[in-house]
């Protein structure tokens, strides 16, 4: 099984999301400045994870993402296995060089990987959301985004003494 940090951002950005869908969709935006982590990162594997079926796009203003189905039905073993493709649940293979080595303990790492994804898949995103409220994790209360077509304040005209005109601007010249 291979782990990298994608994974483990991944899985921090879906709890990220799972804690505030509540309020509505979540935009990658405002995510990348709470996980410290850029946009254009967030998008790459966001993708994927739609994908997947693990979250939902929304277009548009208020838009974001949900998840794509409750957090109780997704499992960690979900998120990795989306970000990480089937490289995910191999073991490494093993080179030329360290063939005969790689074999000796092939069953070794096989298995130490299936035990572990085992035990991801028993881990929901419910359970590590949970968790993080029962930390004192805090989740702002975003308001509902106001959607359709905003009236434009009205504009007043502006008073100015200046000329309008070159013509203007000469007879103020003319008259001093």
């Amino acid at each position: 099984m291979r782990l990298s940090t994608r994974s483990r951002f991944a899985v921090a950005a879906m709890i990220d999301l799972a804690l505030r869908e509540k309020s509505g969709p979540v935009p990658l935006n405002t995510m990348s400045a709470r996980l410290q982590l850029s946009l254009s990162y967030l998008e790459q594997f966001f993708s994927t994870l739609r994908q997947h079926e693990l979250v939902e796009s929304m277009r548009g203003p208020g838009g974001g993402y949900t998840l794509g189905r409750p957090a109780q039905a997704i499992s960690v073993a979900d998120i990795i296995n989306a970000v990480e493709g089937s490289r995910a649940l191999h073991s490494d293979e093993a080179s030329e060089a360290g063939e005969a080595g790689w074999r000796l303990t092939q069953e070794l790492w096989t298995g130490l990987s299936h035990k572990m994804m085992d035990h991801m898949q028993s881990i929901t995103l419910q359970q590590l959301c949970q968790e993080q409220l029962d930390k004192g994790v805090q989740v702002e209360e975003r308001p509902a985004a106001r959607r359709g077509i905003f009236a434009q304040r009205k504009s007043e005209p502006v008073k100015t003494s200046a000329p309008n005109s070159v013509f203007a601007l000469g007879n103020a010249f003319s008259k001093s």
